[in-house]
């Protein structure tokens, strides 16, 4: 065990030092960014050195359901992927009754190829094309989210959380220290989560919303960036389970709330030299940081629907609602769909705002590093920056899903860079799920429609 427990990083390797390991948590992500795998004794697991789990977990939608994306020549077979342990991943799963470790998994096929429609494989395909030009990309995520009161009944609506006041959270107090007081014992908890999982909070604010909160990450390497987004869904959600309320990443949660974001900030590092790409030799704004810009601007909308991958996403682009609906530029303005904030010449860097936290955090990372690394590669110009409330622009965002979809689909670039299979993939399970959502009779059409139409 000691031999085994000497490579581990160095939270993971505290935290087992001084107890009996007890169980591993083998874990991928799927589509939605739900954890899958299997729990095993650490007694095999260190002797394992990958196990298997079926393709299809990648096929399946959010309700359960199936969507046709196997391969048409074999059929629906469910073929198993081989899951190997990228040991760096290892972490504690502090809330669990015994003393356990969460390990990632990659997938692969039989001849050791990755499996093209798993989310972390779709980012390191990204990666991949960056480092080829001799980029490195660097990025930092902003994480909102709502603790809401226990929701047993789909029929019902959500409702804030009680607050350590008894009074239930309230709306409107961005920033408020005293709003962050009262969800005190589930933050203590996350930042303890957080400690042992050895992840570095870069702070917590409260939002705009009635128990919406943000946590920031420090910047770094996109992978594991997108590593500690998906552990840290799992840990908040653990957080809020202690102290009987919810921990919920919906885009939009709460009717007349502001929606919760993912916000992507983005710099472009030169391998070779190690300056950011952003700024020039006299911290100047170089081709790169404009044709970055260009690249959100004019990739984006093909991948709407990978960053708001379902019908409630759409909820969210509401203009004067605190997220974006179009894709302007400007400099430290939250009214445009990608801001640069203000900054040093070294840690210069690209915001984009239209990701939403309901999104894969490996898809909607990989999908925005995409649009910036065709912006660059083609030389793309942006449009003039914006002045003023974005607001009072034009919306270019996409309504509904179907309508993203179909950008996605016809966007060949974006396919190329994000992986052809991987595209085919996304887009049958989500169609699926748009079909299965407009079976769905809502309140809203009995209520409106029932009688008066």
């Amino acid at each position: 065990m000691s031999d085994w427990t000497d490579d581990l990083p160095e939270a993971a390797r505290a935290y087992v030092t001084e107890q009996r390991l007890d169980e591993v948590e083998c874990v991928i992500s799927d589509l939605p960014g739900i954890a899958r795998g299997k729990a095993v004794p650490a007694s095999k697991f260190i002797r394992q050195q990958h196990f298997h789990l079926p393709d299809s977990i990648f096929f399946q939608t959010i309700t359960g359901d199936w969507g046709e994306a196997a391969d048409e020549d074999e059929g629906f077979i469910e073929r198993d992927m081989i899951l190997k342990p990228d040991m760096s991943t290892a972490t504690a799963a502090p809330w669990t009754g015994d003393v356990t470790l969460q390990v990632i998994h990659d997938a692969y096929d039989r001849k050791d190829r990755r499996i093209p429609y798993a989310p972390r494989n779709v980012l390191r395909r990204v990666m991949d094309l960056y480092l080829a030009e001799g980029w490195k990309p660097v990025v930092a995520p902003e994480m909102e989210f709502y603790l809401v009161a226990r929701n047993l009944d789909p029929a019902k609506e959500i409702e804030p959380m009680m607050g350590r006041s008894g009074r239930p959270a309230a709306a409107r107090q961005a920033y408020s220290m005293t709003a962050v007081d009262e969800f005190g014992p589930v933050i203590d908890d996350i930042y303890d989560f957080a400690e042992a999982q050895g992840f570095e909070i870069d702070g917590i604010t409260q939002e705009g919303g009635a128990g919406q909160l943000e946590i920031n990450l420090r910047h770094g390497n996109p992978v594991k960036l997108a590593d500690e987004v998906f552990y840290f869904k799992r840990l908040i959600r653990e957080a809020a389970l202690r102290h009987n309320c919810f921990a919920t990443f919906m885009a939009k949660p709460i009717a007349n709330e502001p929606g919760s974001a993912m916000h992507i900030h983005h710099s472009v590092l030169d391998i070779e030299t190690g300056r950011n790409m952003f700024s020039g030799p006299h911290d100047g704004e170089t081709d790169a940081f404009y044709n970055f810009i260009g690249g959100l601007q004019k990739y984006l909308p093909s991948v709407i629907a990978v960053m708001a991958p379902y019908v409630n996403s759409y909820r969210r682009y509401v203009r004067d609602h605190a997220a974006p609906i179009n894709l302007e530029w400007g400099r430290d303005n939250r009214t445009t769909g990608i801001r640069i904030p203000l900054s040093s010449p070294d840690s210069r860097r690209v915001e984009n705002r239209l990701a939403g936290m309901d999104c894969n955090p490996y898809l909607g990372i990989a999908a925005s590093l995409a649009a910036g690394y065709l912006g660059m590669k083609e030389g793309l110009r942006p449009t003039k920056q914006y002045r003023g409330d974005a607001y009072e622009g034009d919306g270019e965002i996409p309504n509904v899903l179907g309508d993203a979809l179909d950008l996605f689909d016809d966007c060949k670039p974006m396919q190329e860079v994000l992986g052809p299979d991987f595209c085919r993939v996304y887009s049958i399970v989500k169609r699926t799920e748009y079909q299965e959502f407009l079976q769905v009779i809502s309140p809203w059409e009995r209520e409106h429609l029932l009688l008066n139409v």
